[in-house]
């Protein structure tokens, strides 16, 4: 198969090599799929580049977690009328060293996803990392309905997905973006309230007195954090008593926490990492997302696309692309 793999880490010029390798093969409980397209996302930028300290597990890596195409064969286990199913994947690259930059990836059955007929494989691709960690942003402690939930970073594709499944499930939504002007593209998104952070924490404009004036002063139930060392500050001010952050990025990796702030109000502080969700609430959220793109709920903005030879290219431009919206491969 024609595939993109790197045998080290490190920039994508200098690592990234495109050519032949030899076709998967589905053990028991596996599906084969035939790629159709493969989506760029900033985890596959992170293990390739060595953020966060990420190390090669694997001598050699067939990156990116997302895809989309159709089981062309089938595992001992598995229904063979599965074959000839359209569906997108997630997790493919997660403890596993081949993911969707190929022609093809074998995956566990339950990763790959029925494609609803009205939808294309564009608009389900880059589905799985950011979509799964926003519902997860939402849903980890159980249902929201009648709760108040901020998502900060609302354009970007984790953002998008929490809004949208958030919404759905019955939660009064407040979406925050970091600049007033990205509020008209935020207000697309179909949350509740839109707001700006481009103020001051005390000041008479800011965001805890925006959000106190929708609210009233007891505060929101949850927020959803992208940036949790220059956000933690002011989540604490917006959560009534026993309210929860959930959080899955920081720019700093040891941010100072206000221990006594957090604890005289009873917070919760959940951190997210995609890779190791309980399988049910990965099940549960493959399953919310779907309809979400079904319904037109959640959509996601397509900044590029590119051949498997210009795989290169493709991962530096998902490093300047504008938030939420996607690159996208072809095998």
């Amino acid at each position: 198969m024609r595939a993109a793999w790197y045998d080290e880490q490190g920039p994508a010029a200098k690592v990234l090599q495109v050519g032949e390798l030899p076709d998967p093969e589905p053990g028991p409980g596996e599906v084969r799929v035939s790629i159709a397209v493969s989506a760029v996302h900033v985890g596959d930028l992170g293990k390739r580049q060595g953020w966060w300290g990420s190390t090669m597990t694997y001598p050699r890596v067939i990156p990116h977690g997302d895809g989309a195409g159709i089981i062309g064969r089938v595992g001992a286990g598995v229904d063979a009328a599965r074959v000839g199913e359209r569906v997108w994947v997630y997790l493919a690259q997660s403890y596993r060293p081949f993911g969707t930059a190929a022609e093809f990836v074998v995956v566990p059955a339950e990763h790959a996803v029925a494609i609803p007929a009205e939808l294309s494989f564009d608009d389900v691709a880059g589905l799985g990392i950011p979509g799964i960690t926003g519902h997860r942003a939402v849903f980890a402690a159980g249902p929201v309905e009648g709760r108040t939930i901020v998502v900060t970073g609302a354009l970007g594709a984790v953002g998008r997905a929490a809004l949208a499944v958030a919404k759905r499930g019955g939660a009064k939504t407040i979406a925050v973006v970091r600049r007033s002007a990205d509020l008209p593209a935020a207000r697309e998104l179909g949350a509740d309230h839109t707001l700006a952070a481009d103020h001051t924490l005390d000041a008479d404009s800011g965001l805890v007195a925006q959000v106190n004036e929708l609210v009233g002063p007891d505060g929101v139930d949850l927020v959803a954090e992208v940036a949790f060392d220059t956000g933690l500050s002011v989540d604490v001010e917006l959560l009534r008593y026993g309210g929860t952050i959930t959080t899955y990025a920081t720019r700093e990796t040891q941010p100072t926490v206000p221990y006594w702030e957090l604890a005289f109000k009873n917070l919760t502080l959940r951190f997210l990492s995609n890779d190791d969700f309980p399988e049910e609430a990965n099940r549960t959220a493959a399953a919310d997302l779907t309809a979400a793109v079904q319904s037109g709920d959640l959509r996601y903005p397509i900044a590029a696309r590119l051949p498997l030879d210009q795989i290169a290219t493709a991962h530096d431009l998902a490093e300047t692309t504008p938030a939420g919206h996607r690159v996208l491969i072809t095998p």
